[in-house]
Formats: structure tokens, C-alpha cells, sequence
């Protein structure tokens, strides 16, 4: 599929990371980016007119590289405004684990489907899921046409680590749209041999690991009381972090904690709506940021957010920073904008797909800017960060194949068949009409 999109403006990323507008045209073909620039047809330099299978015209709308949605629990959508209203561990052991338990047959692959679709009206072109049950997982990424990046969720209860290295290996080898790191689900469900486990996988195939880190002032405690370490820094002991990776939330950090993510280039990715509505903290951004540390955002699972919402994740990522230090000037918005794009994109290991250029992945999104809070256009990435929703988003694209636009998906599922067979599944596990 060769996709042109003309009279555009095109939110553009220079080799200093610093974000510009350009108005000309961009090219499509197959699932690569080959061009931005002027008319190819005003071009009297060029050697040939490109054929495309579809012509767009953008009316002056805004092409942005697709979100990237550093931080998810994807198929937790059966528990979206069931699970809610307890602090976090009382959350996880009365209802998250009980009715995990009782997912069966092809139950995760469904609800995964209806996390895409939500992904996709969000402008998200890319998820890294933590998940049981991941060959259902990466087969709806697989089979709706979308993004995923796998890790593990590793713990005393799920999963082994030969479940592990076999995951690693057979979904970084299924297709271009997935890849997988290295994992656990957190120290505080995870033993001291399992994680000597992780850390030997991370030696033996060079790969980043990634955890749930810091999230409660209770999880670095009790830590502290098991280790006499904090999270960051036993996992440092262990070796786990020589080849990078990160930890989720990392709200309650200790110096040391910080440096350790600075020496050893790891990223540190923020999830505000969940971390509000579970009562866990705000993450103290701006140290990161000021340490010059990679920076991320990501939705968390739709049961503790319950909203899968990048430009409502931006928005607080941007407004909790600005409480938290008492600076309204503390971290500027295209910061916000560049954490949501190529910030994700390198936690995540996507380096073709961090922003529009040449030779980069076709993972794009069409904003609209013939919007009311689009209006008026003193500052459109601005507008992103603290305007814009997902009433915006018009068109979503992931490796080339438009697979969301004007409000209709294009990945070879009926709507109502996700919403049916999703509600059927939390009607089965609760045995009632879910209307808790």
C-alpha cells in the first residue's frame, strides 16, 4: 500500500530532538516513510511521479509520529470499573489476582483486541504490554495489524523462567510488529532465585529488563527490609540493568536510585492517572528530566486508569510536575510531547519508529485541527499537550495500513463483536450482569 498525504503540516523531529512544522508532503510506501517534502509533482527535480494506491488530502491537518503507550496491562480491560476504589495492593489481592485466575480459552486474546481498538482512537501506534497469557496477547497484536512490545510478568505465582526464554525468542522471531524484553513483574511478588533467573537471561541475550519499580512508599520498604536495598539498587546488585532498561512508576526514588538510572541510561516511565487514582504518589519528574535521564509515558492497565488516553496522560504528566515542584515553568510542553513519542520509542527499542522522517516505519497519526480547542494555531504542539483529546485524532496508521480513521477501525474485526464477547467474559467471571 503507497499512501500520499498532501497538504499537510508535518510535526518534525530534528537530530537535537527539538520539534518543528514543516508544510509539505508525506510518502508512504509499503511500511516505510520515503519521503517528506514539497510536491513531488511541483518537483522538477524529480526523476519520476510516484504511483500511490490513495491519495489524502490532509485540508492542513497535523501528521504526528504515533504515541507510544510505554506502560500497559492491555487485556485488564475486563476489569475496567469493576476493579476500583482500593489502595494498591488491596486492589491486587482482592481483585485483580482472584479474577485473573479465572481468565480462560481464548479470553485474553479478545480483551487485547479491545484494548487496541481503544489504543488506536488515542492515536497510539504502540503498546509495551505486561500480560499472562501472551501468546493470546501477541496474537491480537498479530492478527489487528497493530504494535507490541512484550515483557514479562514474571512472578512467584505466573509464568517460570523458561516460560521466559521461550517467550523471548519466539515473539521477537513472529513478526515485524513485535519484539520482547525482558522482565518481572516486581520485586515484591518476585523471589531472590527468580530474579538471579532474570538477571542471567538479561547476560545471556544482552537485553534491558523491565519492572514495576517504586511505585508505593510501602513496595521500597518492604524491600528495604527483605534487601537493604531499594528496588533500583538490589536490581543493580543483581546485574540485571548492564544491557538498560527501566522501571514503571519510580515515584519513590532515593539518590542513589537516580543515579543508578543515569549512569546506566535507563528509563523511568510515568503513569499520572494511575498513580492518582491508586493513591500512589507523583512522580518526581523533573529530577529525572533535570538529570538528563529518557523519560516516558504510559496509560498502566485499563483497570487501575480506566482510561487508555494519551492526551490525557500528557496532560497530567505535565500538570502533577508542575504541583509536585510548585513551578509552572518546570518541564515545557514539546518535553511532554517528545516523552509520548520518541521518549517510549527508545524504552521500547523501536528506533525506526520515533519519529516522521525518510526511512523511518509509517507509524503516524493525522490530527485535526479543525477543531474548536485546535483553534486558534499559536502553538500547535502546545495545543497537543495541553488542548488536544481524542476527538482529534483522525487517522491512525501503524506500519503502513490505516487502521483507525474518522472513526471507523480497519483491522478485520466487527466493533460490536469485541464489545459483545468482552462483556460476556466479565459476566462469566463474576457471575453476574457486571454492574458492580
Amino acid at each position: 500500500m503507497n499512501t500520499r498525504f498532501y497538504n499537510a503540516k508535518i510535526l518534525v523531529l530534528d537530530a537535537e530532538n527539538h520539534f518543528s512544522i514543516a508544510e509539505d508532503e508525506l510518502h508512504v510506501t509499503g511500511d516505510t516513510i520515503t519521503y517528506i517534502g514539497p510536491g513531488k509533482k511541483a518537483d522538477p527535480d524529480a526523476a519520476e511521479t510516484p504511483v500511490f494506491d490513495r491519495e489524502i488530502d490532509a485540508r492542513g491537518n497535523l501528521l504526528i509520529p504515533g504515541f507510544k503507550n510505554a506502560h500497559t496491562h492491555t487485556p485488564m480491560t475486563f476489569l475496567r470499573s469493576y476493579a476500583d476504589d482500593l489502595p494498591l495492593h488491596e486492589w491486587l489481592e482482592r481483585q485483580v489476582f482472584p479474577n485473573e485466575a479465572k481468565l480462560a480459552g481464548d479470553d485474553v486474546y479478545w480483551l487485547n483486541i479491545l484494548g487496541i481498538m481503544e489504543y488506536l482512537t488515542s492515536g497510539i501506534t504502540s503498546n509495551f504490554d505486561m500480560y499472562i497469557q501472551q501468546k493470546n496477547s501477541i496474537a491480537a497484536t498479530v492478527d489487528t495489524g497493530f504494535r507490541t512490545v512484550l515483557t514479562s510478568g514474571l512472578n512467584n505465582f505466573v509464568d517460570s523462567p523458561e516460560i521466559l526464554e521461550e517467550m523471548y525468542n519466539y515473539v521477537n522471531e513472529l513478526s515485524d510488529r513485535t519484539s520482547y524484553l525482558l522482565g518481572f513483574h516486581a520485586e515484591y511478588t518476585t523471589g531472590g532465585p527468580l530474579l538471579e533467573a532474570v538477571a542471567k537471561l538479561a547476560e545471556k541475550y544482552h537485553s534491558p529488563v523491565w519492572t514495576h519499580n517504586a511505585e508505593t512508599k510501602s513496595e521500597v520498604e518492604g524491600c528495604k527490609e527483605r534487601w537493604g536495598l531499594t528496588p533500583t539498587q538490589l536490581m543493580e546488585r543483581l546485574g540485571m540493568f548492564q544491557y538498560g532498561g527501566g522501571g514503571y512508576h519510580c515515584i519513590w526514588m532515593e539518590d542513589r536510585d537516580f543515579e543508578i538510572f543515569r549512569d546506566r541510561k535507563l528509563t523511568a516511565v510515568t503513569n499520572p492517572s494511575s498513580n492518582l487514582k491508586l493513591a500512589s504518589g507523583i512522580c518526581p519528574l523533573k529530577r529525572f528530566y533535570d538529570n538528563g535521564i529518557n523519560l516516558a509515558i504510559g496509560t498502566d492497565g485499563p483497570a487501575s486508569n480506566n482510561c487508555l488516553d494519551m492526551f490525557r496522560e500528557m496532560f497530567l504528566t505535565t500538570g502533577l510536575s508542575k504541583v509536585r515542584e510548585m513551578d509552572a515553568a518546570g518541564i515545557p510542553a514539546d518535553a511532554i510531547l517528545y516523552m509520548a513519542t520518541a521518549g517510549g520509542a527508545h524504552a521500547m527499542q523501536l528506533t525506526d519508529c520515533d519519529r516522521l522522517a525518510a526511512g523511518k516505519k509509517a507509524d503516524l497519526v493525522m490530527i485535526d485541527l479543525h477543531q474548536p480547542n485546535m483553534q486558534p494555531e499559536n502553538n500547535l504542539i502546545k495545543n497537543l499537550v495541553y488542548s488536544g483529546s481524542k476527538q482529534n485524532v483522525k487517522l491512525t496508521m501503524v506500519n503502513g495500513q490505516i487502521l483507525y480513521e474518522n472513526g471507523e477501525f480497519h483491522i478485520g474485526f466487527d466493533p460490536e463483536e469485541i464489545y459483545a464477547r468482552s462483556n460476556a467474559i466479565i459476566r462469566r467471571i463474576s457471575g453476574s450482569h457486571a454492574d458492580n
